[in-house]
């Protein structure tokens, strides 16, 4: 569906839920995820309806994600580095 021009600063690797994915540097995790083919990124905790990056400015909160262990991040408003952890959010969270 979208498609990246050519790009010659090279690429970075984030994990989406363990498996590895090439990003540019410089890109958000949303826009990393969604040229990646990855969605949705998460589903909501009363009917599990899924949900994916729409907005792209941090005003919808569809785009949630859990990133390096701290959930309910905008991934449109996170910017990618290496080795990035990202997680997919499935419902409601549990409290500690």
């Amino acid at each position: 569906m979208f498609q990246r021009l050519p790009d010659r600063r090279g690429s970075i690797t984030l994990l989406i839920d363990g498996a590895p994915i090439a990003a540019r540097p410089g890109d958000t995790v949303a826009a990393a995820l969604v040229t990646a083919g990855i969605a949705p990124l998460r589903t909501t905790p009363v009917s599990g309806a899924p949900r994916a990056p729409y907005c792209m400015m941090g005003v919808c909160f569809d785009c949630l994600a859990t990133i390096d262990g701290m959930p309910n991040r905008q991934t449109c408003m996170v910017t990618v580095r290496e080795g990035m952890r990202i997680e997919r959010q499935n419902g409601a969270r549990s409290l500690p």
